[in-house]
């Protein structure tokens, strides 16, 4: 049986660390045997040069076919003088989360032993070990969708409104996906809301607490967003997993991310009933675009989550993310983590040598 995978570079750095993914998810292919069968398809801005769209017809067709969907990056200046509703980011990624209710954003916030140092956080809070913190985010309700939405006219004076609105089914959908997580890990999770002031998160705290009814050896906790903002810089330790709403969610993966020294680093997956999308999360990138120079383990890790969460080859994953682990261990570091030690490669070398390992 081939995996249907569709790959969408992108703009930017896209093209560049897309194409390392694919090679170590060819050695992947030859050491276990398995077969991937790719489709390649345009999305972003080069899609709007190339389409005149940012998702065109042909690029939803490959989507359709897919299992899984393998994405690069979008956006950049060339595009930004477009109307807001144009533009790469906003026309390419939110219609693909709406077109397979990718509701589960899992966003792992990882600093490896070898990258400790690239950590703005003291050496001892993190006390020599690194960390690892899924943040799992929802992606398809709260202020960012509810309605009404808009700017409006209100008695000679404008008005700006975004509804934070969430269905007692929508928390109860991801914070399941949260304690399945919980349960593969250190059976622990966190809950973030802002319930001593906003009535939907009273909800989202209810809720989550009725699901973990069913989840009694998950050790659960909740925390008032602004704490945890607090408390991700103070220990980041004390977290494994956390949950959190779409804004919330996304404050708080964003913050994580930069705890880890390098946002090259940080895969992402987007769940939903039944494919995922996985991408990194650095962006297009486009001022280093083309210099072979860009980070690809990102995209590569996000190949790992492919194969973990869509085809459930978790032997291949594992074996993605051990020779991410042993290049660094090496010394290997692409211009974003090197820090005047090691050995400065371009990224084809650090693909190369990831595949190398597998």
């Amino acid at each position: 049986m081939a995996y249907k995978v569709a790959v969408l570079p992108g703009d930017g750095i896209g093209p560049e660390v897309m194409e390392e993914a694919l090679r170590v998810l060819d050695a992947v292919s030859r050491r276990f045997g398995l077969v991937f069968e790719y489709r390649e398809a345009p999305v972003g801005g080069v899609a709007i040069d190339e389409k005149g769209m940012a998702f065109p017809n042909e690029t939803k067709e490959i989507c359709d076919w897919s299992q899984a969907i393998l994405f690069g990056a979008v956006g950049g200046p060339k595009w930004e003088d477009l109307p807001p509703e144009e533009q790469p980011e906003r026309a390419a990624l939110l219609p693909l989360r709406k077109r397979y209710e990718l509701y589960a954003n899992l966003r792992p916030a990882l600093v490896f032993p070898p990258l400790i140092t690239s950590s703005p956080l003291r050496e001892e809070i993190l006390g020599g070990k690194g960390f690892n913190i899924l943040v799992i985010r929802e992606l398809t309700g709260g202020i960012y969708f509810g309605q009404p939405k808009g700017i409006f006219q209100d008695n000679g004076k404008k008005k700006g409104i975004d509804t934070l609105i969430y269905f007692d089914w929508e928390i109860e959908r991801i914070a399941r996906v949260a304690f399945q997580a919980a349960m593969k890990r250190k059976k622990r999770l966190t809950s973030v809301d802002k319930a001593n002031v906003l009535t939907s998160m009273v909800l989202w705290r209810d809720v989550v607490k009725k699901v973990a009814q069913d989840y009694p050896q998950v050790e659960l906790n909740h925390l008032l967003v602004d704490n945890a903002a607090m408390q991700l810089i103070r220990n980041p330790l004390q977290f494994d997993v956390i949950l959190a709403g779409n804004m919330f969610g996304d404050i708080l993966s964003d913050e994580a991310s930069m705890l880890t020294g390098s946002i090259g680093m940080l895969p992402s997956a987007s769940l939903g009933q039944g494919k995922g999308l996985y991408e990194p999360v650095h962006g297009s990138a486009p001022d280093i675009a083309g210099q072979g120079i860009a980070n690809p383990l990102a995209t590569i890790l996000s190949t790992a989550m492919m194969l973990r969460h869509s085809f459930d080859q978790d032997e291949a994953a594992t074996a993605v993310e051990s020779a991410v682990v042993s290049v660094l261990e090496e010394g290997y570091r692409t211009s974003d983590l090197y820090r005047g030690k090691g050995k400065l490669v371009k990224t084809q070398d650090m693909g190369n040598l990831v595949a190398g390992k597998i």
